[in-house]
């Protein structure tokens, strides 16, 4: 179908009212229409129609008798939603005002913008009494196949259907879910949804809907992914979700921050390792729901992403980190990296860039914890063959080649014995669960501690994991170890140890406020939100000391912590983004070990877990943890993962890599091959192996392979060989699994732009 449009027809055609009058319109029905799609609001402020319009009869994608609200409001102390009652028109400064049974008026701006989506911000909210949330949608859609839960969007990706309705915030007051979800994040947990019913078809027992627990002991990372069958569907957000009947909504939400909430909250909430805790979460003055703003788009999905997506992006001034030129979310820019698990760095950078590959990992020098101590420089010294050297020695060495290096970091997390935040002098930063009020004064050996308040003093701090050595409260400068509270008055902590974590014990008057602190799954403690964005400037110094320019961010669920879910995360990514781009260190790789709506537009990759966990290059099938994380990266319009694998043997082969590039180009996959010097001099075809890779990448980068041949290349009974024919032209051969029998599939060449 031809695409091309006139913007300025499109924009006359931007309100056609199916009630026409002058001036304000008191009661009218609305038509929007971009290229793509065209929705009918009704006058209570509705959407009852969404059609696709690049199919001749337009194909209604909206639910009959479900239609979505425009704008909803929640009062989070009562839980009750408000819905609108009564929309009112002002079509010459593209406004609406919708009213509610509470008695609040919003205002709301609706701009289309390039003839492919609106533009929906909330301007004003008069009359709250007690609204303190708003919420758009949910967006009800017809759409049963694939959903992307981290950023709002429904997809049909069948030839017959081709079809996506998104609902992408703006900015970052702006997050995914509705506005109920505790904590501001979605548990991670299964939903049961199939995204083929024919062949993926429910057994009984289960229905659409439905959630369970994830796997194992709420420890291990490997077993909480613990369905193999592809309808227990891995949930990383709420943004997107489904009914009874497999139907797929989409759903965004802003919060009056200004204001303290309690939550009762875990991220991972049905499993006995990470049982729910009640948290204060702390006001944030000026963040409020007022300038929420969402982009309402609908489009084939086979342009989705790079040409609607990718606008909103650019149009709204949405991070748009690059690589090579291009966006990161291009599939062009898939690429994978080096995992170097070796004890010495000599060939690191010259392997990296003999694969083509954009990053290497120093996975052998283990796991860094922050100290803003050491203001940005890392105490790691690199292994040579002539010695250790410091960190910017490599990464010199890493930049003039193109590549960039990094370091496997534990983001936010607060150790007793590492950081400075925490011990002999902690920070009166330090994210705590509930405050209370010490109700006499102590002495410096005093153990008989009493508070105003019992409540929740009891639950082991934090929501993963509960470690009980880092049960603790602060007052003042001194950390104080406890477990449990007296069950009547005077409420008196038990089992008190006074001057924890080589803190100082300090005497205390009545009155002085008593913080019982967050903690992480690591027996360390958490930054608040405000300390949060000092670690956000301390990681810039991280990259402009060291000259790194990738970083694998492990712990990030450490993020969540605060109790304020994407916001946060949307928060410390945005603020250091900024500081690396002042200091001039782009452009800037960042993986790690989650994702989500607030993390989307900053990661590049995800290269989690490794191993047959995530795929099995051997029999070609995805371990479970693979297929959960596949099915996430797919529906959210991001790069899978085979994890850290691949590692060369003596016995591996050429064919062997030819056969892990072309699923990994079909799939849009990216990995972290595990090298070492030892393990590639052990491969006698370590050369051709390393030349085959980088001609696939070199094609990868090119643009060089269409959609429908990704299809073929993905089929895991195909095999294929790929042989550079001169600068932008590539042979494709399909092969035996072995590599032979070679019979020319297609001449790629490079694509324009590219």
């Amino acid at each position: 179908m031809d695409h091309k449009f006139s913007f300025a027809a499109h924009l006359k055609k931007l309100f056609v009212l199916l009630f026409v009058a002058a001036g304000f319109h008191a009661g009218a029905q609305v038509d929007l229409t971009t290229r793509f799609c065209s929705i009918h609001i009704d006058d209570r402020g509705w959407i009852t129609s969404i059609k696709n319009r690049t199919v001749r009869p337009a194909r209604e994608i909206g639910v009959s008798g479900s239609p979505s609200p425009l704008l909803c409001l929640y009062n989070t102390a009562t839980g009750v939603y408000y819905y609108p009652q009564k929309a009112r028109w002002d079509l010459r400064h593209h406004l609406v005002t919708l009213k509610y049974s509470s008695g609040a008026t919003a205002h709301i701006r609706i701009e289309q913008q390039h003839g492919e989506y609106w533009r929906m911000t909330l301007s004003s909210l008069a009359s709250r009494n007690g609204i303190d949330a708003v919420q758009w949608g949910p967006i009800h859609t017809r759409i049963t196949n694939i959903l992307g839960e981290m950023l709002g969007v429904a997809r049909d990706t069948s030839v017959s259907g081709n079809y996506a309705v998104g609902l992408l915030s703006l900015d970052d007051i702006t997050t995914g879910g509705p506005a109920n979800t505790p904590g501001d994040i979605a548990p991670f947990e299964y939903l049961i949804h199939s995204p083929d019913p024919s062949l993926f078809p429910l057994p009984a027992g289960l229905r659409e809907g439905q959630y369970y627990s994830i796997g194992g002991n709420g420890i291990s990372d490997v077993a909480f992914y613990s369905h193999p069958e592809e309808y227990y569907r891995i949930m990383y957000g709420n943004a997107a979700g489904v009914d009874s009947l497999g139907r797929i909504s989409v759903v965004q939400h802003a919060l009056d921050r200004r204001k303290t909430r309690q939550i009762l909250f875990s991220l991972m909430p049905r499993m006995e390792g990470n049982r729910p805790v009640h948290q204060q979460v702390e006001a944030i003055p000026g963040v409020d729901m007022v300038g929420s703003s969402v982009a309402l788009w609908a489009s084939p999905d086979s342009i989705a992403l790079m040409t609607v997506m990718r606008d909103i992006v650019i149009t709204e001034g949405l991070p748009y980190p690059e690589l090579r030129g291009k966006w990161v979310k291009d599939p062009a820019r898939y690429t994978p990296g080096v995992l170097w698990v070796g004890n010495t760095f000599d060939s690191a950078v010259s392997y990296t860039h003999a694969l083509g590959f954009t990053s290497v990992e120093g996975w052998s020098l283990g796991e860094y914890y922050p100290d803003r101590a050491d203001a940005g420089l890392i105490p790691i010294r690199i292994p040579f063959s002539s010695g250790r050297r410091p960190i910017a020695d490599l990464t010199r060495e890493a930049d003039a080649a193109g590549i960039a290096f990094g370091l496997h970091t534990l983001q936010n997390f607060l150790q007793h014995g590492i950081s400075g935040d925490v011990s002999p002098v902690p920070n009166d930063s330090l994210c705590y669960l509930q405050k209370r009020i010490l109700m006499g004064n102590v002495g410096v050996a005093d153990t008989d501690l009493r508070v105003d308040d019992p409540r929740y003093l009891d639950e082991i701090a934090g929501w993963e994991g509960h470690p009980a050595g880092a049960n603790m409260v602060r007052i003042g400068k001194e950390l104080i170890h406890y477990s449990g509270i007296s069950n009547t008055a005077p409420y008196t902590l038990q089992h008190v140890k006074r001057g924890y974590w080589g803190t100082t014990a300090a005497p205390h008057g009545k009155g002085d406020a008593v913080y019982k602190l967050q903690t992480n799954c690591y027996s360390g403690l958490s930054p608040d939100i405000f300390l949060q964005d000092e670690y956000a400037d301390y990681y810039a110094r991280v990259f402009a000391v060291n000259g790194m320019k990738y970083i694998d961010f492990d712990g990030e669920e450490g993020l969540f912590y605060q109790g304020l879910g994407e916001y946060s995360a949307k928060r410390f990514y945005r603020r250091l983004f900024a500081d690396v781009k002042k200091a001039g260190i782009e452009p800037l790789q960042i993986t790690g070990a989650t994702l989500s709506g607030g993390s989307w537009h900053y990661h590049s990759v995800w290269n989690v877990g490794g191993g047959t966990h995530l795929y099995d290059n051997a029999t070609r099938t995805w371990g479970i943890e693979g297929k959960d994380l596949r099915n996430v990266s797919f529906g959210n319009y991001f790069p899978s993962t085979f994890g850290g694998n691949f590692g060369l043997k003596p016995s591996s082969t050429v064919q062997d890599y030819e056969n892990i590039e072309a699923v990994s180009v079909g799939l849009g996959v990216t990995y972290v091959l595990e090298l070492s010097e030892k393990s590639v001099e052990s491969c006698p075809q370590k050369y051709a192996i390393f030349k085959a890779v980088n001609t696939w990448e070199g094609a990868r980068a090119a643009g060089a392979f269409p959609r429908d041949l990704k299809r073929e290349l993905k089929d895991p009974s195909l095999f294929f060989h790929l042989e550079a024919m001169g600068p932008g032209q590539w042979a494709l051969y399909r092969v035996g699994r072995d590599g032979a029998g070679k019979v020319l599939r297609c001449i790629l060449h490079r694509a324009a732009g590219y």
